[in-house]
């Protein structure tokens, strides 16, 4: 097993905006190979922003590179986004592989 996480720090009062898109966008996720399952968190609150994280998990590091080089990983990314200053920064990727 292999989890793709993002953590995206967003800025006080743009989350509803950001869940929005969310919730709204099309991840075209359910026919593409190795594909497991997926969650938007939603963590701690900062001075500054609020901490959201998506998980995906895959059958293994190939099918999330597969995914990400994918037709509908292109589809997915170029739906609307998040209004302008939602972002305080990058999203940050952190992969991880099952040992246990």
């Amino acid at each position: 097993m292999f989890l793709a996480m993002n953590r995206f720090k967003i800025a006080l009062g743009a989350e509803e905006g950001f869940e929005r898109v969310w919730r709204e966008r099309e991840t075209f996720l359910d026919d593409v190979p190795g594909f497991k399952s997926f969650s938007l968190l939603k963590g701690p609150l900062r001075d500054d922003h609020v901490l959201y994280a998506s998980h995906s998990t895959w059958a293994s590091r190939e099918a999330f590179v597969a995914w990400t080089e994918s037709d509908a990983f292109r589809k997915a990314h170029a739906q609307s986004s998040a209004p302008k200053g939602t972002y305080l920064a990058h999203p940050e990727l952190e992969t991880f592989e099952s040992i246990l």
